[in-house]
Order: structure tokens, then sequence, then C-alpha cells
């Protein structure tokens, strides 16, 4: 039974979806438009049994699923996707090094609800558990969180480098380039890195952003790695431009990286990954980055009541963001920034004063009949302002509006 109400401030739920009782969906949303105007929610699954999940939002009011597809194997989860015109990438991770499966799918969504696959890139290797996340907004090269045959990890936890994959032939993508920190790989000349001693997570890269504003720049976010800016003008050969590290001060798991290009700053985010609070602080942080070359830290986003999160069941902390993708049926904001705390629902902040970000609004549901805790995952915001709000563990899609 749900222990949990509802608490809301400045927005309005107008709907919800449980996804046919498979409502465990992971950092994969995007919002196609077929030539008819017939809008199609696609949501990849943080674990088997499903792959894909389209969803009809046409009428937001009521949503409606058209199409769920199974994975090849259970030990697989797909996590991530992208899209662009009618091409769909899939991220596809296993749960443990060498087993089958993992790499990139490629597929054709012009038939909504029945997505083809057309193409695929295999990542799978004795170190490898393939590709946890994907970045493609526009142009001809993927951005790959992901493993390799022929990548052989020092320490198993830092086992996915930034792998560049060019998808011109969505039916032949094939690697360009990649990049990994120094010190991570079998065999390195740099000495091996320094571990987290709070809780090491690992040196692997979570997620890689590239945008048309600076498409010679990747913004990328390490796990206990931190931060770095990579120059990817030449894509076979990525070089530094600048890192920074706020842990192992705090706790690492650095996840996400978003320039906001019209500031000069970056939002950067942590995952809690841990539950009633054992892995605090994970935050949401405001860097300066007028100077690329030396990235200035300069507030934390504001927390709500921490000892009330802590002791409710899940986890209580940073994850993702709304990423500004650059596609038509996306908003971009400088200013608004959208997040998902897993208890703590979706939070919504102004950050028109970048040295202290404002809470304007939230979102917090009942946690799911038969679910142990609510784990809100991921969001993504439309053109129109609509919010599209998913849940890890069993909550399925949540249908939200801002009413600031």
């Amino acid at each position: 039974m749900a222990t949990q109400t509802q608490e809301i401030r400045n927005m309005r739920l107008i709907s919800h979806d449980m996804l046919n009782g498979f409502g465990n969906i992971g950092e994969g949303i995007h919002l196609y438009q077929d030539r008819s105007g017939r809008r199609v929610l696609y949501l990849a699954h943080e674990s088997a049994p499903k792959d894909i999940t389209g969803v009809d939002v046409t009428d937001i009011a009521n949503p409606k699923v058209i199409v769920q597809t199974d994975l090849d194997y259970p030990h697989l989860r797909s996590n991530s996707l992208s899209i662009v015109g009618d091409t769909m990438l899939v991220a596809y991770q296993s749960q443990q090094p060498g087993q089958p499966g993992t790499g990139m799918g490629v597929y054709d969504i012009s038939n909504v609800e029945e997505p083809r696959r057309i193409g695929f890139l295999d990542t799978s290797g004795p170190y490898s558990r393939g590709c946890h996340v994907l970045w493609w907004v526009d142009g001809p090269y993927a951005h790959l969180s992901t493993g390799a045959a022929d990548f052989q990890p020092r320490d198993q936890k830092d086992d996915q480098l930034y792998m560049i994959v060019d998808v011109s032939d969505p039916s032949n993508p094939k690697e360009a380039g990649r990049w990994w920190l120094p010190g991570t790989r079998e065999g390195d000349d740099a000495p091996p890195v320094r571990r987290n001693p709070y809780f090491d997570a690992g040196h692997r890269l979570h997620n890689a952003n590239v945008y048309p504003q600076r498409p010679d720049r990747a913004y990328c976010a390490w796990i206990d790695g931190g931060t770095n800016i990579l120059d990817i003008s030449d894509v076979a050969n990525p070089t530094v431009v600048s890192e920074f590290n706020f842990g192992p001060n705090f706790p690492g798991f650095t996840h996400t990286a978003l320039p906001l290009f019209s500031r000069d700053l970056m939002v950067v985010t942590q995952e809690s990954v841990r539950t009633n609070g054992e892995d605090h602080p994970k935050l949401v942080w405001m860097v300066d980055i007028k100077d690329e070359t030396n990235p200035v830290i300069i507030s934390t986003f504001p927390t709500p009541n921490l000892d009330d999160y802590f002791s409710r069941p899940g986890r209580y902390g940073a994850h993702n963001i709304h990423e500004n993708q650059p596609a038509p049926t996306c908003s971009q904001s400088d200013t608004l920034i959208y997040g998902t705390f897993f208890n703590g629902g979706i939070r919504v902040y102004d950050t028109s004063n970048p040295f202290r970000p404002e809470e304007v609004a939230y979102f917090v549901p009942p946690i799911p009949e038969g679910a142990a805790a609510n784990g809100i995952n991921d969001v993504y915001v439309d053109e129109n302002g609509i919010l599209y709000v998913v849940d890890r563990i069993k909550g399925g899609l949540y249908i939200l509006e801002l009413t600031l």
C-alpha cells in the first residue's frame, strides 16, 4: 500500500501512466513527432525484461502505450536513447563484464509502432559491460560511455571510456575516436588514479554532451573522476581543455555536465546511489566557465529538509537534469533547471542569480502501489513546457506542467 501522499508546489499533474506494469524507466527519454503530427514519447528501461516503450502523448491528458519491446537477454538494460529525424540510437549495457548483446542499437522509427533495428555497434568484450549512456543530437557523431573489446581497465570499476561513433551510415556505425582518464587503462604510462576514500564508484565516463553551439567541445562527467571539457575538433584525438573534481573532499559520482552557453555557466550534478542519505552530500553545482580553461564553482543548489527525505525509503540526492537537447520537440532554457532527486521527486530551480539558485517548484508523487520507494529518475521538457518525468523503480510516467 502507498505510504506517502502527493506533494506539489507550482505544478499541475496532468496525467500518469504505469506503462502496463513496466514502470522502470532509465535515463532515456525523447519525444518524437511524425509527419502526421502524432507525438510519441520513447522511453528506455532501466532493467529487463523490457527494452523500449513508446507512449502516444498527442493528447497529454490521455497517454497510451503503443509499443513495448523485449530485451534480447535478461542481463541487459537499455537505459539511454537519442533520436534524430527518424532514427533512434539505444544503449545496451550488461550486468557483468563479458556478457553478450552490449553496444548500441540503431532503429528506424518512421513507423512509430514498430521500431526496426537497422544497425548495431558491438562493444562487448572480456572487461566490457557495453554502453551505459549515449548522446546524439545532430550531425554524424554519437557520443558514448562504453566499454570496448580492446579496453582493459586497471580497476573493473573504470570500465567505460568516451567513444565517438560515426553514424553517418546508420546501418554500419563505426568508432571514430576515444578518450579515457589517463591511468585507468592497463598499460597506461600515467600512474593509477586516486580512488575516492568515501565510496569508490570508479573513474569511468557517465555522460559526454556535445551541442551544436560548440560542436568542438564535449562536456564530460566521469563519476569519481569529476568533470572535464574536451576539445573534439579532431574526433580521432580528443584533448583536454580543463578538468576539475569536487571529490574526494566530497563523495563522487559526477553524473551530468550541462553548459548554459548564453551565460558562460555549467550545471553539474552528482548521483546519489545509497539510501538514507548514506552518501550525502550529492548536489547540483553551478560552475562559471567564462574561462573554460579554469572552471570555478560559484554555488550549489538549495536542498529541502534533508532529515525528512533521508528518513523516507529509497535514495535522496541529485541525479539527472533536463539537458536542453536541441530538438524541435524539446525546451531549451539557460535559466530554469529541472532536476530529478529520486524520493525527492522532480524539482525546478530559477538560476537568474547564479550565485543563489532558488527552488521554485516541485512534485513528489505518492509511492506507487507495490513499490518500496519513489525513484524519480529523469525528466524531459517539451517545447510547450510540458514535463515528462519517469521513475526507475515502478512508477512509470508522470506528465506535468508548471503553474508559475
